[in-house]
């Protein structure tokens, strides 16, 4: 079956690697990237996850004979927020698919409590994987980009590192964290033909949101469809976001067209933040 998104190889010969690439956001991340002809390495703690998303991006290629001949899918258990692990990690993934040019730093975690009911041990966790994970990976993955010559990496931060959240103030500062850590890097690396951008979903269909409802329907005595109305209420489209239109994005800063977008946290939200 051909896809609209065949027309694009603008990303042949490269090697993308996504971290929490099992689900969700990740898996159309990567997706998107292997349909524009890069090789495609998932990165995650959950192996079984992991493999079955190859698994599907593997029949993706058998449908797709120009991409099967070029494109490789791999994966790679590894844990963001442990600075070895992603050292180790990225490593194996080079060796196997040759030097990472793109990297999606699309791992993460959401916990939601009153800020004087959040732990120092939620504390922590929220910003060793949300903002943590994307220092050591962008941190493994820079310097094959910085002596290549050319590079791209996607930060995937949220609405909530671009404003307030309530009940989320562990989540939203690791977040703001990566907005203003994407900033920073993109003009240290802005003349060595490395972008760093950053792309912030509004509520997405995803597990996190799954939770999200699970919470408020547990907290509220509200039904599914009341919970999902609720978190969809701050998008002025009046709906909760897809994973595939977050990756198409994110697929886009990716490209070597988009060479002059640096520095930039693009709100996927349909109005929301602007």
């Amino acid at each position: 079956m051909s896809s609209p998104l065949n027309e694009v190889k603008s990303l042949a010969g490269r090697h993308a690697l996504v971290t929490g690439g099992g689900r969700g956001i990740g898996a159309a991340c990567a997706r998107a990237l292997l349909l524009r002809g890069a090789s495609v390495t998932l990165a995650g703690r959950d192996g079984a996850r992991l493999e079955q998303a190859a698994l599907e991006l593997h029949a993706l290629l058998a449908d797709e004979p120009a991409l099967a001949e070029s494109c490789r899918v791999a994966i790679r258990t590894m844990d963001v927020g442990d600075e070895a692990s992603v050292r180790e990690g990225f490593a194996a993934a080079a060796e196997r698919l040759g030097r990472i040019d793109v990297l999606v730093n699309n791992a993460g975690q959401a916990h939601a409590a009153p800020f004087l009911k959040t732990s120092g041990e939620d504390w922590r966790r929220m910003l060793e994987v949300n903002l943590g994970g994307v220092f050591h990976c962008t941190q493994a993955a820079l310097p094959a980009m910085l002596e290549s010559g050319w590079g791209r990496i996607v930060n995937i931060a949220s609405t909530a590192g671009l404003t307030g959240y309530r009940y989320v103030s562990a989540y939203t500062a690791a977040k703001h964290g990566v907005v203003g850590l994407t900033r920073a890097l993109a003009l240290e690396v802005a003349a060595k033909g490395v972008t760093v951008n950053a792309v912030c979903p509004g509520f997405t269909e995803t597990d996190i949101v799954k939770d999200a409802v699970a919470n408020i329907m547990l907290k509220t005595g509200r039904s599914e469809e009341q919970a999902r109305a609720e978190l969809a209420a701050g998008n002025p489209q009046q709906r909760l976001i897809q994973s595939e239109e977050v990756a198409h994005a994110v697929a886009w800063l990716c490209l070597p067209e988009s060479g002059a977008m640096n520095g930039q946290a693009l709100a996927v939200a349909g109005g929301e933040v602007m």
